[in-house]
């Protein structure tokens, strides 16, 4: 091939490539917007009860991307606020929510009952699936996820508070704990996190 064709041919192989690049774009690693835990974990798994009073295992949302938090029904604002939050993030999903599930474990097992907790969530979200059993039951779960709770004294035996703590935890399809959040993180840095795992899918 003489020169001045070589160089036309390279000019116009250089050119395709510019055009490509033009079109696709730098491809940039997602950020995400949380805590990362990296590298991923598996999710520690336990069984508790749902709010049909049935046993419900964490690996029943296999292939879902799970947002999970830790609080209770008689808890006067950080709960409701997380359960508000929920609502938005799943109405943002779109399309992909059918591919996200919602959980709420409870941190009062004495006060919240399946159908106590059933009440509560349905002022919600119908879809948020809410989780009790025995204190024994419930304890491993709160030690394996670094979940705080505890009783502050009221009025009355029965009138009480829990502290506790307000993390959102993301576990991703794959059934691995990805990423937690503190409470007051803007929901859609989180739909724009959950919206991302979602199309990942199983890695």
């Amino acid at each position: 091939m003489k020169p001045r064709n070589i160089l036309i041919f390279g000019m116009a192989v250089l050119t395709g490539l510019i055009a490509v690049f033009l079109v696709l774009g730098p491809q940039r690693e997602y950020t995400f917007q949380g805590s990362l835990i990296e590298p991923a974990v598996p999710a520690p798994q336990f069984e508790l009860t749902d709010m049909k009073g049935q046993s419900f295992r964490l690996s029943d949302l296999e292939d879902q991307v799970v947002v999970m938090f830790f609080g209770y029904t008689g808890c006067p604002d950080v709960c409701p606020v997380t359960l508000t939050e929920f609502l938005q993030i799943r109405s943002k999903l779109g399309e992909a929510a059918d591919k996200v599930s919602f959980v709420f474990v409870t941190v009062d097992p004495e006060r919240d009952t399946a159908q106590r907790l059933r009440r509560y969530l349905t002022n919600f979200d119908p879809e948020i699936i809410g989780l009790t059993g025995e204190r024994e039951e419930l304890e491993p779960v709160w030690a394996d996820y670094g979940v705080y709770q505890a009783k502050v004294e009221g009025p009355s035996e029965e009138n009480y508070l829990v502290d506790h703590s307000s993390r959102v935890y993301i576990i991703d399809a794959d059934g691995n704990l990805r990423l937690t959040y503190l409470f007051g993180t803007e929901n859609q840095l989180i739909t724009e996190d959950v919206r991302h795992l979602v199309s990942l899918g199983n890695n």
